[in-house]
């Protein structure tokens, strides 16, 4: 009987302990608040202490925890959600081009793009030593391989090195003076093996016209000198500004071990000292879960070898290392081709190439999984993404961990993968901004593919309907790290040249739990942030309008008019 009181007791405490317990820094109330808790409808009012949500209710309840020292916000019936998380975004290597020259995806006439690398030639931007360099090109350039020999082997350019990326990071284009830096001529490339050979474009005389992809850009891309600490720090603060006007509170970072530029070895250290020291700082204001990338043929012991670097930077403050992340493929926009394919392209009657060895990679999956870290992989062809599920399917074979592994980009997904998702609990890290028919869909993919695998592009509302957890990713600064385009896309999938698979749009409060709670999955920061629930972190922030009634249209232009962190604000919107 004693035992029974001291339960009572003990359970009447826990429920008055919000309204009679909690002291309370800060009350938002008057608003429509998104918990991303399932199943719970919009709330009123969020109470913050510290850094921690209190109460979420209504205003009556909510404000019931009000002191003579808490601060109240009326928010005039404002939608309030959790900070939004980037469930894959390279965050330093967006910032860094935010300072440098970059196209970020916009395709300009030969003339303009000549006049624009002259303006960054003079102010610096383009300058990387001796080189130059400029980012972000959409692959519909590489259609333009001719005129980009014309225009930049000769003239001012001839002498000049240059280097064009295109704004996947898989492909780019070189005018000869770079080219000839990098030891890459007829001779070489008539030397090289079949498969080798496909990474370099070039004439029928073997000469070599400036286009690579993969393997064969990756040797050009490391002449250019990696940026400093100095640099890296800038860009680092430059995205961390960038991501707090997006609300986006929380990312994973998945090369974090990559210098930009520089070839990934096991000991690389990548970008994870720039994130070490701006949380020394105080200037980390955001959850990072920042992946090791392994090679695609490593083997279990390469885990080893990641784990001393991991170990160097365990406890750095809104700082998590929660595993890999691995390629199974590259891409699959034309000329590029290199995403790993069940059917031959048309043109080429290639399957594009599949990086992991299929026969083994189960085991390099199984053995990261035993360490208790996630796998994350990169796959873009449908024969990619059934192989990296064959990988997750061997480790829980092996054992029932519970780790939530990832899948992301998954640009072509066969139907026969659907269900997989589920029942071996891999989430699908989509970015949905990417579902657009624009000329990347329609011109370089749709005309050499089969019918079945573009009928199933980036497959949002298959993978649900089978009970997929979907997640949001940008891949910035691959395309634009704004949520609310992305979440536009997914709805409409509305492009330039119609509408893309109209039958796989999902709908919009789909993608506000996939930029919250699946998110923070992905990170394996499920308990900690991704809902406003008590004892998480109180990180949200405030729309301009009604996301839940504006038109599909109105959500891409959604602005954040304030980022709070930690209960904190970071971020206000100047009118």
């Amino acid at each position: 009987m004693k035992q029974l009181l001291t339960l009572m007791v003990s359970s009447a405490l826990a429920c008055a302990s919000l309204e009679s317990l909690a002291a309370t820094d800060l009350i938002l109330h008057n608003a429509k608040i998104y918990t991303a808790e399932p199943g719970q409808p919009l709330q009123q009012a969020v109470a913050i202490e510290g850094d921690k949500v209190v109460a979420v209710g209504s205003d009556a309840r909510v404000l019931r925890l009000k002191t003579a020292d808490t601060r109240l916000i009326d928010l005039g019936g404002k939608v309030v959600m959790p900070g939004f998380i980037d469930s894959h975004s390279h965050t330093i290597k967006g910032g860094l081009q935010l300072l440098q020259a970059n196209l970020d995806g916009q395709m300009l006439p030969l003339d303009e793009l000549e006049s624009r690398l002259r303006q960054w030639r003079e102010d610096g931007k383009a300058r990387r030593g001796e080189f130059l360099s400029v980012g972000g090109l959409p692959s519909t350039y590489w259609n333009q391989t001719d005129a980009l020999e014309q225009r930049f082997n000769q003239g001012e350019w001839a002498d000049q090195p240059l280097l064009l990326l295109g704004w996947d990071l898989h492909t780019g284009w070189a005018n000869r003076a770079m080219l000839k830096r990098a030891g890459i001529d007829a001779a070489r490339i008539l030397a090289l093996k079949p498969e080798e050979k496909d990474t370099l474009g070039h004439h029928p005389d073997g000469q070599p016209n400036g286009f690579m992809v993969d393997a064969g850009l990756y040797p050009v891309q490391a002449l250019l000198p990696p940026p400093t600490d100095e640099a890296l720090l800038a860009g680092g603060r430059a995205a961390l500004d960038y991501y707090k006007s997006l609300g986006i509170t929380g990312w994973m970072d998945p090369l974090a071990n990559e210098l930009p530029g520089a070839d990934v070895k096991n000991d690389s250290l990548g970008v994870l000292p720039t994130y070490k020291k701006l949380s020394e700082n105080g200037e980390l204001t955001a959850h990072v879960a920042a992946l090791l990338m392994a090679d695609s043929k490593a083997t279990p012991a390469d885990l080893d070898e990641l784990d001393k670097v991991r170990r160097q930077f365990l406890g750095v403050h809104n700082l998590t290392l929660p595993g890999i992340k691995v390629f199974a493929d590259g891409v699959a926009e034309s000329p590029a081709q290199s995403a790993a394919m069940l059917e031959p392209y048309k043109n080429s009657k290639k399957s594009g190439e599949l990086l992991i060895d299929p026969t083994h990679f189960g085991e390099l999956v199984s053995a990261a999984d035993a360490r208790g870290w996630l796998v994350h992989i990169h796959a873009i062809g449908d024969r990619a993404v059934r192989e990296s599920l064959n990988g997750f399917e061997q480790a829980r074979k092996d054992r029932q961990s519970g780790i939530a592994h990832s899948i992301t980009h998954l640009q072509m997904v066969n139907p026969k993968e659907f269900a997989r998702f589920k029942a071996l609990n891999v989430i699908a890290s989509m970015q949905m901004y990417w579902a657009s028919a624009d000329e990347s869909s329609m011109d370089l993919v749709k005309p050499y593919v089969s019918a079945m695998a573009f009928m199933y592009t980036y497959p949002a509302r298959s993978l649900l309907k089978q009970g997929a957890t979907i997640a949001g990713a940008s891949d910035w600064p691959i395309t634009t790290p704004e949520p609310w385009k992305a979440i536009y896309q997914a709805v409409s999938r509305k492009g330039p040249k119609g509408v893309l698979n109209a039958a796989e749009d999902i709908d919009r409060q789909v993608m506000f739990q996939a930029y919250t709670l699946n998110a923070a999955k992905v990170l394996r920061l499920e308990d900690s942030i991704g809902s406003l629930k008590p004892g998480k972190q109180a990180d949200l922030i405030v729309l301009d309008r009604d996301v839940f009634t504006v038109a599909p249209e109105a959500l891409r232009d959604t602005q954040v008019l304030n980022t709070f962190f930690a209960g904190r604000e970071i971020y206000r919107r100047q009118p």
